[in-house]
């Protein structure tokens, strides 16, 4: 009987291919790639890493026996998508380290920290919305997004003033 390979699990397979390159090791952006497995570059500005690290040190204090690594590959229908910030119990991990690197299965929160909106970069909120959408297919049961101000905006299957996971995280960064 022939097996069926989903889309997640093509993309999957065409970032190993990427992580392999040596030529693509040394990358100074954040990568990853679209709904054709074609590599999307995205460098940041420092602000956007002092967001990401600020994120981490709140998961920390509110859910502190959870992983909250930045920076997480997570192969999806729509390409490789790398979460800014992730937090997943260690049971999540487990289960996530099942479906192979990357994950075709998503932490329970996946958070994007917004551009400033001087750059062109193409995460708008147009971007957050496709992001939303493919980290929840893949089974996260949260998407953060942290706006310009720090505001941190909550979403599950719709907008929600505070976290359905971590209640107690703020709604400013």
């Amino acid at each position: 009987m022939p097996t069926t390979t989903t889309r997640a699990e093509k993309h999957q397979k065409r970032w190993q291919e990427i992580v392999a390159d040596p030529s693509l090791q040394e990358l100074p952006h954040k990568v990853e790639t679209n709904q054709r497995g074609q590599i999307v570059l995205s460098p940041h500005k420092n602000r956007h890493s002092v967001a990401q690290e600020q994120i981490q040190g709140l998961l920390d204090e509110h859910a502190p026996g959870g992983l909250q690594p930045t920076e997480f590959a997570i192969a999806t229908a729509g390409g490789v998508k790398v979460a800014d910030v992730i937090w997943m119990s260690p049971g999540r991990w487990e289960h996530m380290q099942e479906t192979g690197d990357p994950s075709t299965l998503a932490p329970e929160i996946c958070v994007e920290v917004m551009p400033e909106s001087n750059d062109w970069e193409s995460n708008d909120w147009d971007e957050m919305h496709s992001k939303r959408t493919l980290y929840l297919e893949a089974g996260a049961e949260e998407v953060w997004v942290v706006t310009e101000e720090g505001a941190v905006r909550f979403f599950a299957d719709e907008e929600t003033e505070a976290s359905g996971v971590l209640p107690e995280f703020p709604e400013h960064v």
